[in-house]
């Protein structure tokens, strides 16, 4: 099998379980030298979102929790197994300087860096009304800033080097979600940063897109169970549709599975792409994002509007036929 990444290094952050580790293992046998990173060793795999909910899992969560356990170390060690080239970084990318150093261990243990995937982040649910600074931090942070102090470090090696490939992992809860405020606004802010810097970096034959995926993880295992718990908690009462949930379970499937659509955009003949958003799923399913625009226009050119004017135009014109997405039901 031709290895289509061979020679080139690559960065995961968040590869000690998970999506990221499915997506290190297999750039790794794209033929990629990879640098595995996660916060600190030695994750057991049952943490929760806070630690008063560390007993809202069932016996099937906490198995599947334990299967998922990992960090960079083990990764790496994966990784070397299968007879690739891999080394761990204990840090939290959050910290400038301390993505800095990532970075850098890249380019002492092999050179360069060509490839840099943002997978750093902290899930967590909770209605905007009682979700607390610590929460939005936790869940904005690690994601937004975590990347941008990631591609920050990069850009001079791959400028200098004048090819690169920056892949975002955003998720499917940037357009919105309710119970998500504060998880959706940085994966927004993701798919803002990526369509940026792809318009910055084309010139210098450096790439960069988002992809939300779905596969098996700590997190969707967390989020699971801490929604069911919060919503109990808070009397909130959703109608869920049991065989759209039944079928979101099935795209979590092994993220090795999902992983093969980020090896492709980190190859030369991806090169094509970028500014892009996809989602991916580990049960065969990819999908492209189109980009938002305008739908609609109204233009006065006799002067300003008035709010009389609105009130009759905008319904009538501008939003014809709009119905709010405030009325629809994501679980139904």
């Amino acid at each position: 099998m031709t290895k289509r990444l061979e020679g080139k290094v690559a960065v995961v952050t968040g590869s000690g379980q998970g999506v990221g580790r499915g997506i290190a293992l297999v750039l790794a046998r794209e033929g990629a030298k990879v640098v595995t990173n996660n916060r600190k060793p030695g994750s057991t795999g049952v943490a929760s979102f806070k630690k008063e909910l560390d007993e809202q899992f069932n016996d099937e969560e906490r198995t599947k929790l334990l299967t998922l356990k990992g960090d960079a170390e083990s990764t790496a060690n994966e990784i070397i197994k299968a007879g690739g080239e891999a080394v761990p970084f204990y840090g939290d990318v959050s910290d400038y300087a301390t993505a800095g150093k990532l970075i850098q261990t890249a380019v002492d243990a092999f050179g360069r860096v060509d490839i840099l995937v943002n997978n750093a982040a902290g899930l967590g649910f909770g209605m905007l009304a009682t979700t607390s600074e610590a929460d939005w931090d936790y869940q904005t942070v690690p994601k937004l800033k975590g990347a941008f102090n990631c591609l920050s470090h990069a850009l001079p090696f791959m400028m200098e080097q004048k090819s690169g490939r920056i892949l975002n992992v955003a998720s499917d809860a940037w357009v919105g979600i309710a119970g998500l405020g504060a998880y959706s606004a940085a994966n927004s802010g993701i798919v803002g940063l990526t369509k940026a810097a792809a318009k910055e970096l084309w010139p210098f034959g450096i790439t960069c897109n988002a992809f939300c995926p779905q596969a098996a993880s700590r997190g969707h295992v967390n989020f699971r169970a801490t929604l069911r718990e919060l919503m109990k908690a808070q009397g909130i009462t959703m109608e869920v549709n049991e065989a759209k949930m039944k079928e979101v379970e099935e795209a979590h499937g092994p993220a090795e599975n999902m992983a093969p659509f980020v090896a492709y955009l980190a190859t030369e003949e991806a090169g094509f792409i970028s500014g892009a958003v996809f989602s991916i799923t580990a049960n065969g399913r990819v999908a492209f994002y189109s980009d938002p625009e305008p739908a609609g226009e109204i233009k006065k050119n006799d002067g300003p509007w008035t709010v009389e004017e609105l009130i009759k135009t905008v319904p009538e014109n501008l939003l014809k036929d709009y119905a709010s997405i405030a009325t629809r039901n994501e679980w139904a």
